[in-house]
């Protein structure tokens, strides 16, 4: 539950620096989500022709899952980008009125997006291991 807290006049150049850098290191992530997504995205490419090159003969089919994690973790950083500069605009105009309202909203969405992309690929890696 979100809480009002004041804030002095005195501290809003501070808070408004400490909300730059914050905004920074969500961009940060994002951009390492967004790239992680591009890279298990062709993952499954390199797997292939990584297979094809010891056995040429050997067929080889993927089931397509690297491209579709690795396009909802992309997804997934744009949407947190999005979601930091929505953020970071709120922020600022708390400080503008002098007061600051925590909110954890935002850690909620993000904590429970990665964790459940996380599950859904150890799920499939515990139904595909198998195959290598």
């Amino acid at each position: 539950m979100p809480k009002n807290l004041e804030l002095p006049s005195d501290r809003r150049a501070t808070e408004y620096l400490a909300n730059e850098r914050t905004f920074l290191a969500w961009i940060r992530t994002c951009i390492a989500v967004i790239s992680l997504g591009f890279v298990i995205a062709r993952f499954g490419v390199w797997l292939r022709e990584l297979g094809s090159r010891f056995d040429p003969k050997a067929e080889t089919h993927g089931t397509g899952f690297s491209l579709v994690a690795g396009i909802a973790m992309m997804a997934l950083g744009s949407v947190l980008t999005l979601l930091a500069a929505w953020r970071y605009r709120s922020i600022n105009r708390s400080i503008d009125c002098g007061e600051y309202q925590v909110d954890e909203s935002l850690v909620v969405i993000v904590t429970g997006s990665v964790a459940t992309l996380g599950i859904v690929m150890i799920a499939y890696l515990f139904l595909t291991a198998h195959q290598f």
